[in-house]
């Protein structure tokens, strides 16, 4: 058994690793400022005794002891990371530098939740690991994903100076149960203006991409990249490679909820990327892992959620 810290823990992703973690028998201290984290994400743990929740901004430092941490704080979502840009920083940058002063101190892995962001509007299309991004640095998104390569950058720079074991996933669109309603990102957005019956909103005319991972898999991905081989530090793709537009998202929605909601034209925001797809090659050869679970039944599965969550 280990005790192993998650910080983010009360957010959907974090959340639902806390629940992996659990259930593997380990103990599990979840740290969240619930900025964007939300106590009923984890209230259905609270009554295990292996589970602890404290209240803590990773920017400040934290002194537990624990055996493995999982970095994934920060904000995922535009809406929520553009409403403070320059916490969203601090908490990408001061935050991988604490979390990584713990693992120093405690000689033990840490493993960061990188994103995909960190490619950019991608100039290459799928996106390897190789690929070194095409990034706006003075613009509205760039506090995460500037954040988000800094903390990478530390990473590797900890590792090489100061021997800390890392390991380092690059997270792809992930959707499923305990998503924020209200997070702007368009799974999330398709779904609630569809139960309501409003217009789904498109930016642009529809045509770009992204390619969605149903929460399950991503955590079957992250939980294997952080018990993988000692000196296999990634970075590593975790993310499914099938290739969706906004429209036919939308129409996934549509179908699945039976809603009569038209669809509606917006502008597409600044440094939005037309194109967003994994190579996973590493991840399969790494660490077995490769998504399950396909769109339409992850897609009924969020749906009941959401469902149930606004009832």
């Amino acid at each position: 058994m280990k005790r192993i810290l998650v910080s983010g823990g009360a957010g959907f992703l974090g959340s639902h690793l806390c629940e992996r973690l659990l259930n593997e028998g380990n103990e599990v201290l979840c740290v969240d400022n619930l900025f964007t984290g939300r106590k009923v994400n984890v209230h259905h743990l609270m009554d295990n005794k292996r589970f602890e929740f404290l209240r803590h901004d990773v920017t400040f430092p934290l002194f537990v002891e624990v055996d493995q941490i999982y970095n994934l704080a920060c904000p995922a979502s535009p809406i929520h990371y553009q409403f403070d840009p320059v916490q969203t920083t601090k908490t990408s940058v001061i935050g991988a530098i604490n979390m990584l002063g713990l693992a120093k101190r405690l000689k033990i892995r840490i493993l960061q939740a990188s994103t995909s962001e960190v490619y950019g509007d991608p100039e290459i299309h799928p996106q390897p690991e190789s690929y070194k991004g095409s990034v706006n640095t003075i613009g509205i998104r760039a506090c995460y994903d500037e954040g988000k390569r800094c903390a990478e950058t530390l990473f590797f720079d900890y590792h090489r100076q100061h021997k800390v074991d890392i390991k380092v996933m690059r997270i792809f669109n992930t959707y499923g149960q305990r998503m924020h309603p209200n997070d702007g990102r368009v799974v999330s957005n398709f779904i609630m203006q569809a139960l309501r019956g409003e217009d789904i909103t498109i930016f642009g005319d529809g045509m770009q991409t992204r390619s969605f991972c149903y929460v399950d898999d991503l955590i079957e991905g992250m939980y294997r990249l952080m018990n993988s081989r000692p000196g296999f530090t990634g970075p590593v793709n975790i993310g499914n490679p099938g290739e969706f537009t906004m429209l036919e998202l939308a129409e996934k929605v549509l179908q699945i909820t039976g809603s009569k909601s038209k669809l509606k034209f917006l502008p597409l925001p600044q440094d939005d990327p037309m194109q967003r797809q994994p190579v996973i090659d590493l991840a399969k050869k790494e660490l077995g892992w490769e998504p399950k679970v396909q769109l339409e039944e992850g897609l009924t599965k969020t749906i009941a959620y959401f469902k149930h969550a606004i009832s």
